[in-house]
């Protein structure tokens, strides 16, 4: 009878921990959850909640000793989907980051940057202004409860002990040259606007030498700069809305839920 009982309690915790690895794998590794603000305690919790909910409604595992080398194998393996589920959602605010960037040097306000609190560097002011808004886009759409829900769907379609075989992680792969396109097409419209201003001012200076375009460029640049970003920020929560769907798309395709 206390055999019986070991290896039941041994199943039971297994099957929970295995669960857990790959909650807590997403929730380290995505966005707004997995940044420096929130407390490690905080997700550690939220990691066990959402096991603990999850856990009754996934097939059954195997039935392998919780402290044998499979188990450490199972465990490599939630790991690696968690954190390429993470990594994913990741691309998303990265586009809006980069398209900060780009659009800051070219506005001239690559100069100023400030500490990103949620990655713990530097980074410029418009780029950070993305990502605030990103962050509140984000959550006001539900984005967290989709990101949920697959995940919970995963261990259906992924099943813990075969799950890594049949991940997709050739979509991850290719996905990394999708965000520099798409984060072109976020500020090609104020690199456009401003490059014309820039070639304005050369003109001036081609005309009229004696004039300090530096002096005089550097400021309306600035100008003008500020007053598209304000233009473009206007349709962001469009141009959000298209690649929050295109990448929940690819996060869906990737651990093979419909």
């Amino acid at each position: 009878m206390f055999e019986f009982a070991a290896a039941e309690v041994s199943r039971w915790v297994a099957s929970y921990m295995w669960v857990l690895f790959r909650v807590a794998s997403v929730l380290m590794t995505m966005p707004v959850f997995g940044t420096q603000m929130l407390p490690v305690r905080i997700r550690l919790y939220l990691a066990l909640m959402i096991a603990m909910l999850i856990t009754p409604q996934i097939p059954p595992v195997p039935a392998i000793d919780a402290f044998s080398l499979a188990t450490w194998v199972i465990i490599g393996e939630q790991i690696l989907i968690g954190a390429a589920m993470g990594f994913m959602l990741q691309l998303l605010f990265q586009i809006h980051v980069l398209a900060g960037q780009i659009v800051a040097m070219q506005m001239g306000l690559g100069f100023a940057s400030m500490n990103d609190p949620t990655m713990g560097i530097s980074v410029a002011v418009v780029a950070q202004v993305f990502t605030m808004l990103v962050t509140l886009l984000f959550l006001s759409m539900d984005g967290h409860l989709v990101v949920i829900e697959v995940l919970a769907e995963s261990f259906t379609t992924l099943p813990i002990g075969q799950g890594l075989l049949a991940t997709d992680f050739h979509t991850l792969v290719l996905r990394f040259s999708w965000v520099m396109a798409a984060a072109l097409l976020i500020g090609l419209p104020a690199i456009t606007a401003l490059l014309i201003v820039n070639l304005s001012f050369g003109v001036m200076m081609r005309a009229a030498p004696q004039l300090n375009i530096f002096s005089i460029g550097f400021p309306l640049t600035l100008v003008f700069g500020l007053f598209i970003l304000w233009v473009v920020l206007g349709d962001v929560g469009a141009q959000y809305h298209s690649l929050a769907t295109e990448t929940l798309e690819w996060l869906r395709e990737m651990v093979r839920v419909r």
